[in-house]
């Protein structure tokens, strides 16, 4: 099997390094299995966004517009500031 050069910054081979000798793992394998979780997660995003789309698009879903999101959010935190319980 014909491998791939893969250049890292020091910070991240070091921390790779770490990792590998305190898992006891080769270093191959962990980036192995890192960019495995990487391109399933990548997948399941792109499922999620077309299964989205596709819901817009047949009228299922109804889109929201930016500034009701922004209001939503910006209530949200307002609301947030006004509780006892948010720790000031």
């Amino acid at each position: 099997m014909k491998g791939m050069e893969v250049h890292l910054s020091a910070e991240t081979e070091r921390k790779l390094k770490d990792l590998s000798a305190q898992s006891g793992r080769g270093t191959d394998d962990l980036v192995e299995d890192a960019n495995a979780g990487y391109f399933e997660e990548a997948r399941q995003v792109r499922e999620m966004l077309n299964s989205r789309y596709d819901d817009l698009k047949s009228g299922r879903l109804k889109p929201i517009s930016g500034e009701k999101v922004e209001a939503h959010f910006r209530e949200k935190s307002a609301a947030a500031r006004r509780s006892p319980n948010s720790g000031s």
